[in-house]
């Protein structure tokens, strides 16, 4: 095998460990913020606070059975 092979190999290597990595750390920050809408949060304060754009949060809240809040003005937070 030939050292540009090996290092290949070990780049590959390397390149699906930080996948699995990143992919973990997604789903946590996926479940982190499905808990904070289910907490009553807008998915625009949501996203402020992640790396996901309220829209894909609200795609992502319907498709795990996240109620939309109701139309209308709603209270400020403290």
């Amino acid at each position: 095998m030939t050292e540009a092979l090996d290092r290949l190999k070990q780049a590959t290597r390397k390149y699906l460990r930080l996948s699995d990595q990143t992919e973990k750390a997604k789903r946590e920050v996926l479940d982190a913020a499905l808990g904070a809408l289910r907490d009553g949060e807008t998915p625009n304060n949501v996203a402020e606070a992640s790396p996901f754009t309220a829209g894909y949060l609200r795609k992502i809240a319907r498709e795990n059975g996240v109620e939309p809040a109701k139309r209308g003005v709603k209270p400020r937070r403290k």
